[in-house]
């Protein structure tokens, strides 16, 4: 049985969720709670040392990190197509496990903890983070279907949440058609959830 510790309101959580449900497998869910400071819990801790979801455990497997979780899973269950045989595309969605864990977190996740939960950010540095990467991604979208090759991978998922999560940071979607047309393809993948905030 695979279990996923999370945050319900975590995009990171979130990508983790949609990744189990588009590849059909079964899971449950533990809520963390971050009111209580749970992750910071040395029982938590033993899962992952720095104190953060999600965490998933998969048997006698546990991996900490959203982007490594997706790999993980897309490796073990995507069957050649969730995570890429070919060394060059693999190489791509990689870049793009990066860009999730850099340009998105410190861009629109940021925009998103400022504007709906009230974290005091640099409000003008994550919006020029998020300018430069929403660009990059109108442009790579504008070439194809999805981010690497011709069919959803992980690096779709990895990118997918706190993009859709745009009315939540206050980021107008409007002059992005290659970025809506691309949101609306992902959520019209068989198996798709969504979570409270996105774009529709």
């Amino acid at each position: 049985m695979i279990k996923l510790y999370q945050f319900q309101l975590s995009g990171n959580s979130h990508k983790v969720r949609l990744m189990l449900s588009l590849l059909s497998l079964p899971f449950e869910t533990y809520d963390v709670s971050g009111a209580s400071r749970e992750q910071k819990s040395p029982e938590f801790l033993a899962l992952n040392p720095f104190g953060q979801v999600p965490v998933l455990v998969h048997d006698e497997v546990v991996i900490r990190d959203s982007q490594a979780i997706l790999a993980y899973l897309g490796k073990t269950f995507g069957n050649g197509i969730w995570w890429p045989e070919s060394a060059s595309e693999m190489a791509q969605v990689v870049a793009w496990l990066s860009t999730a864990a850099n340009e998105v977190a410190h861009g629109p996740n940021l925009l998103r903890l400022h504007h709906r939960f009230g974290r005091e950010i640099n409000v003008s540095a994550a919006e020029a983070v998020t300018a430069q990467l929403m660009q990059t991604l109108e442009q790579q979208l504008s070439k194809g279907d999805w981010l690497v090759g011709s069919s959803a991978t992980v690096a779709d998922i990895a990118i997918y949440p706190y993009i859709a999560l745009a009315p939540e940071a206050q980021m107008d979607l409007l002059q992005y058609p290659a970025i809506n047309t691309w949101i609306a393809r992902m959520q019209a993948l068989p198996g798709y959830i969504g979570m409270p905030g996105m774009a529709a």
